[in-house]
């Protein structure tokens, strides 16, 4: 079964921090990656972090250094630690597997889950 659960969302001040959490199926988990994606109101998806199965990270220079990707093999379980938050954090953050093509090229999965709200208020 196909199957992404983001949970942690919600309203905080700027400065503040959150912590988002995704549940992924094993066929997702299983992926050559997972990331975390944000879509803001009238503004396409973006990849603002990604983890290898072996552990290797990568940011969008717009959240290097204030967020944070990481892993649990064992639960299949994926993390997004957000610190610093600012207003233009503002969007529906999305978890996926991705498919690393000609080894640079990260394509997420077609399926995507509900997703969670993160609000960042000025």
């Amino acid at each position: 079964q196909v199957q992404l659960v983001e949970s942690g969302g919600g309203l905080v001040q700027a400065g503040g921090s959150l912590r988002l959490s995704c549940a992924a199926s094993e066929i997702i988990f299983s992926t050559n990656a997972m990331g975390w994606y944000r879509q803001a109101p009238g503004k396409q998806r973006e990849l603002v972090a990604s983890i290898t199965s072996g552990g290797n990270t990568n940011y969008a220079d717009s959240v290097k250094g204030r967020f944070t990707i990481s892993r649990d093999n064992a639960k299949n379980m994926v993390y997004l630690q957000m610190n610093s938050l600012k207003p233009e954090d503002t969007a529906v953050y999305y978890c996926n597997g991705i498919l690393i093509v000609a080894g640079t090229v990260k394509v997420p999965l077609k399926s995507w889950g509900q997703g969670t709200q993160v609000t960042v208020s000025s």
